[in-house]
This record gives C-alpha cells, sequence and structure tokens, in this order.
C-alpha cells in the first residue's frame, strides 16, 4: 500500500516532469565518439533482491538500460514507463533497477518491501537489484563504479544526479547514453538511443 506522500508525488509527476523540462533540466550526454570501454561491461555482476546473483554477460545480445530508483521520489512514477519501455522493446532491451538511498533518503524500505512495492503498484516484470549506493563513494556499487569512470567506461566520468538517472548500454557492452531523471523514459531521446 502507497503511503500518502508516495501518492501525492505519483499525482504530482506530470506537474515535475513539465517543470524541469521548462527549466532546461533534462540533461543528455552521448558516446559522440563511440569510445570503446577499457573494462569489460559484460564482466560486470549484480545480486537481485531476491538475492540470486547474475552475470552481465547473458546480455551480450541486447541493450541494457541501467537506472538508480526510489520508492519515495517525485520521478518514482517512472517505474510505469520503464515498465512499458521494457514491453516495447523486450525483444532487444533489458531494464535494470537499482534501488538506492542516497539522495534525501527517498528508499528507506527493505528489499523485499521494495520488490513488493514496484510489482504492487507499477506492475514491473524486470529485475531490480538489492539496494545499494549509487553515487561516488568508498561503498559504490561495482555497475556503478563501471557507469561512472571513463577509465572504465571509455568516455563517462558523469554520476546520477538524483534518483532516476539513466545509463544506457550496446549490445557490444559500450555505455552510448546519460540520461537525466527528468528525461522520461518514454521520451524522445530515450527511444531513439534504443532504437539505434
Amino acid at each position: 500500500m502507497p503511503t500518502f506522500a508516495q501518492t501525492v508525488k505519483k499525482a504530482l509527476y506530470p506537474l515535475i516532469m513539465l517543470f524541469t523540462k521548462n527549466s532546461g533540466k533534462g540533461l543528455v550526454l552521448h558516446n559522440s565518439e563511440k569510445s570503446l570501454p577499457n573494462k569489460s561491461f559484460f564482466d560486470l555482476k549484480a545480486t537481485l533482491n531476491n538475492g540470486k546473483q547474475i552475470s552481465f554477460s547473458q546480455w551480450k545480445e541486447k541493450k541494457v538500460l541501467i537506472v538508480n530508483t526510489a520508492s519515495d521520489c517525485g520521478y518514482t512514477r517512472q517505474y510505469e514507463e520503464l515498465q512499458a519501455l521494457q514491453l516495447r522493446f523486450a525483444s532487444t532491451l533489458v531494464v535494470i533497477g537499482f534501488p538506492a538511498n542516497d539522495f534525501e533518503e527517498q528508499e528507506k524500505g527493505t528489499d523485499e518491501e521494495i520488490m513488493q512495492f514496484c510489482k504492487l503498484n507499477y506492475g514491473i516484470s524486470f529485475p531490480l537489484s538489492t539496494k545499494t549506493v549509487v553515487i561516488k563513494s568508498a561503498g559504490q556499487n561495482d555497475v556503478f563504479r563501471w557507469l561512472t569512470d571513463k577509465s572504465a567506461n571509455g568516455w563517462n566520468d558523469k554520476a546520477p544526479s538524483w534518483n532516476f538517472s539513466k545509463y544506457l548500454v550496446d549490445e557490444r557492452g559500450t555505455l552510448t547514453h546519460y540520461f537525466d531523471p527528468s528525461v522520461s523514459p518514454l521520451g524522445k531521446e530515450v527511444i531513439s538511443a534504443i532504437g539505434s
């Protein structure tokens, strides 16, 4: 059952997106030089919230959209859009969420509570990792360390600016894009990048 605050934020989501779009936010970074990673994306692993470890090598034939998520954020309704995106590109894309409590304590739940919230309120079927740390720090998750270190990924140092920052990796394991939280998962920038 969503909290009152979660219900209000869900209702206000269209206004939040409109405000951030009109305020000039919505950074999109693109690997325009087509820089190749120095460390293989496919060597990375993640622990899902059910305790199962997965290897990214299983996704060599698909694009992967990695998103840091939170249940109490103004952008939380993007779970719904991420699920729609996963369904739309099911044969060519994997969405994976990384719940994190790095921004104003907006993800306080346990792994079980987070999954229950996401399934009940947004019907998500894409994988979620265990709750983790995505910002640059000693405890940063290895996946986000790769995504935010150009000596590993080849070009990008941009860490998540807030919950629901998005990173797109292509079928060859090359990081191609970073999208700020205010860029909708169903926005033309994301759709175009996945379709290319």
